[in-house]
This record gives structure tokens, sequence and C-alpha cells, in this order.
């Protein structure tokens, strides 16, 4: 409905607000696919949504002054105090209500990373433990079959009644022979009591290499949960945050104009403060239109074989439907690692993932595979985060996006090769680049350099 006292820069500042938090809220259908939500249950997706809508910040039902109000309380020397009063503690609330988000929405991507990297180190460990119980598993098997070998000669040695006749026979030489003939029984034994010890000493360690595996599975299950929760409350707090400073940058710069439109006291009018207000928005939103063509320039650019060195350009690739994710060369690959430190502190000393760089910050990052958006945040160590579910039990996750690098948000199907965001420097990083992690169902986060090239996709 319209306001008649509402101008159009004010109607078109509020429609703007309205579409922006649409957006925020969108579940997007794709090619008659539907929403994806791979690792979300549908019991987890409802409490995701109820908690993205009731974490909007109470700004957004304040009902911000128009021009028209701020021209009629300039009017009244008693009503500009009020009014001035209002409006400062509007900005005031505004201001802090973003800074709270932000602030709640770090922690609760602190808490995710946090689960994510104990889930991760829970799932090594189970796969190691079931590699070493397999191991020994044979090696156990392989003492009980020699075990068994001799216990079969033992057999046809004992029922040989050689021994026995040599015995009754009465002759020295006769005795000579049964003589050796026993101490060649005793070795036999003692030989055969020492290969069954060995046996039952390699299944019983077995059978407890075995059970700590079973234990370690149950553990990394458990974490698997705990970081699903972590996801769900780090998302709904970013999705709050993001809200809070879209109605923040909608309104902080009209409310100011008010404010020093109802303290001036010179001759100045409020249609004045309105056009510069005007003004200010129109270049923010040419200013934002000239970065987006510019970061549309470069990943087109990058699309054609411009922008990747070493390893090639990103977002293309051989069949399967996976395509390398980033330009650049490896700069770090997967596995244990000798930690890199700085005044912000030290790397992991084993890198779930692998990173890719070219020198320098905003290229564009593609998908690897078609997907559902499951995460699109701040994510502790990883900086800002994006996590895809590319079906079939398999993730990817893309870190270290520069600040407003999103191209996407949660719930949205992307294709393979689509830019997603734009490299950065944010989180536990050292420089510019992208660091890329495959996760496989239970196994948490594996190979991606071996994932890949098993697919066709060179990632050197």
């Amino acid at each position: 409905m319209n306001d008649p006292n509402i101008d159009d820069v004010e109607r078109g500042r509020r429609r703007t607000s309205v579409l922006r938090r649409a957006r925020g809220r969108r579940m997007t259908f794709a090619h008659g696919r539907g929403l994806r939500l791979g690792a979300l249950s549908v019991a987890a997706v409802g409490a995701l949504v109820v908690g993205l809508i009731g974490a909007a910040p109470a700004a957004l039902a304040d009902d911000y002054p128009s021009w028209d109000d701020v021209q009629a309380a300039k009017a009244n020397e008693a009503a500009a105090g009020a009014e001035t009063t209002r409006v400062q503690g509007l900005i005031s609330g505004l201001t802090q209500r973003s800074a709270d988000a932000k602030a709640a929405a770090e922690q609760a991507g602190n808490e995710y990373f946090a689960a994510q990297q104990a889930l991760f180190a829970a799932a090594q460990r189970a796969t190691d433990l079931q590699a070493q119980a397999d191991t020994q598993k044979k090696t156990a098997d392989d003492s009980a079959n020699r075990a068994g070998q001799v216990a079969a000669q033992l057999s046809r040695t004992g029922g040989d009644n050689t021994s026995m006749q040599l015995f009754f026979s009465g002759s020295k030489s006769n005795a000579d022979q049964l003589l050796q003939r026993l101490g060649q029984m005793d070795r036999l034994l003692a030989g055969t009591q020492a290969v069954y010890d060995k046996a039952l000493v390699e299944k019983n360690t077995a059978k407890a290499v075995s059970d700590q595996a079973v234990v370690a599975r149950t553990e990394r299950d458990r974490l698997d949960k705990v970081a699903q929760d972590k996801l769900q409350k780090a998302q709904a707090a970013s999705k709050a945050a993001d809200a809070a400073l879209a109605d923040e940058q909608t309104h902080l710069g009209q409310l100011q104009a008010q404010l020093a439109a109802l303290q001036d006291t010179t001759a100045k009018t409020v249609a004045g403060y309105q056009a510069g207000e005007a003004a200010r928005a129109a270049a923010a939103a040419a200013a934002a239109a000239a970065a987006e063509a510019a970061r549309q320039a470069a990943a087109a650019a990058a699309a054609s074989g411009g922008g990747g060195g070493g390893g090639g350009g990103g977002g293309s690739g051989p069949g399967n439907g996976w395509v390398r994710p980033y330009g650049g060369w490896q700069s770090s690959g997967y596995g244990p690692r000798v930690p890199d430190c700085n005044a912000n502190g030290c790397s992991s000393s084993f890198h779930y993932g692998v990173d890719l760089a070219d020198g320098r910050c905003g290229s564009p990052i593609y998908a690897a595979h078609d997907g559902v958006v499951t995460y699109a945040g701040y994510n502790g160590g990883y900086g800002n985060y994006i996590r895809l579910d590319n079906g079939g039990g398999i993730g990817t996750g893309y870190a270290h996006i520069e600040p407003g690098g999103f191209n996407v948000s949660w719930g949205d199907w992307v294709s393979a090769g689509q830019v997603i965001a734009y490299s950065g420097n944010t989180g536990g990083s050292f420089g510019c680049h992208l660091h890329f992690e495959v996760y496989q169902g239970s196994q948490g986060a594996i190979n991606p350099i071996i994932f890949m090239e098993n697919r066709g996709v060179d990632m050197s």
C-alpha cells in the first residue's frame, strides 16, 4: 500500500529493505529439482527456518521517521527535541543490534568450526584404528594358521609308533635313536607352545584394536551430530547478522541525515538534506554496481582461461560433472604438516584440504559440482566459508572467502563451474587463497587431491 506521505526515495529504500530480507530467507527451486538439503534432515531444516525468522533483529519492526515527520518536527522546538531524541535512540539501537548480531554470528561460527575440526579428527582416528584392526586381524589369522599347521604336524608325529618299537627292541643303537627322537619331540613341543602363545597374543591384540575402532566410530558419530547442530545454529546466527547489517545499511545514513537536519539551526532545508541523502545512496549503488561488474568480468576472464596460472583456470574441466574450483597452483596439500605461525596464531598440524592460490584476492571461486548450499557464513578458522551438498553422500567446502565475497546464499542450488564466491584472507589464513575440502559420508574430510584426480580434475 502506498503512503502519500512517503516520497519516492523513501519508498524505494523500504522496498529494497523488504527485498533484501526476503532474499535472506528464500529457498531456491531450479529446473524442477526442488530444494535439496543434503545432510540436513527435514526436521532440522524446519528448525533452522524457524530460527532464521525468529532471529531477525527487532530493528526490522522499528517505525523509522519519514522526511515529512522531520519537516513537521522542525516547526516546533519541543517536537524537534523529542524527534531528535527518538532518532538518536534509533541510531544507537540500530548500530548496537548490528554489532550484537555480528558478535553472536562470530561466536556461533567459532563453535561450528571447533565442532567441525573435532569431527574431522575423530573420523581420522576411527579410519586409522580400523586400518590397524584390519592389519592386526590379518596378522592374527596368519598366526592361527601357523599354529594349525604345527598341530597337524604334531598329530602326525604322535600317531607314529616307531618310537615305541625302538623302545622295546632292547639294542643300544635303537635306544640311541629313541633318545634322539624323544629329544626332537621335546623341541617340537616347545616350538609348538611358542607358536600357540604368539597366536593367542595376536588374537587378543586384534580384538583390542577392533574394540577401540568401534569406540572411535561411536565418538565420531556423536561428534557428527554435534557438528550438525552447531552448523544450523551458526547459519541462523549468520542470517540474523546479515539481516541486521542490511537494516543498518538501509536506514543508518538516512537517520543520520535526519538527525543533522533536526539539529541544524541554519536556513538549510530538509529538502536539501534529503537530496544529499539521495545522492549518497545513488553513489553507493553505482559503486556496488561497478564492483559487481568488475567481479563478473574477472569471473568471465578466468572461465575463459585468462585467470589461471600454474594449474590452469578454474571453473572448467573434463567430464564426470566435476570441475576445478579455483585457478592458480597448489600451495599446500592434504595431510600432516609443520604449522605456520604469525601474530594471529598458528595453522593446524593436519591439513584437511588443499590450498589453491593465484597470488591475489578477489579471484572467482567455482562450485566443484552441482549441489545445494548448506552453509554460507563465518566459520572460525575458515573465515568466510561455503559448504555444498553435492549429492551421493559427498560434500565440498570453500574457505577464506573475502569480506562480502559471497555470491550465493543458504538454500541456493548451484551448478558445476558457477561462481559462488571470491577468494580472500579471512580466518586463520596466511595469504589470499582458496582452502578446498571434500567430505564423504561418515569419513569426514578426505583427501581432495586424490578424490578430484580420480574424477579427471588436476589439482596440481
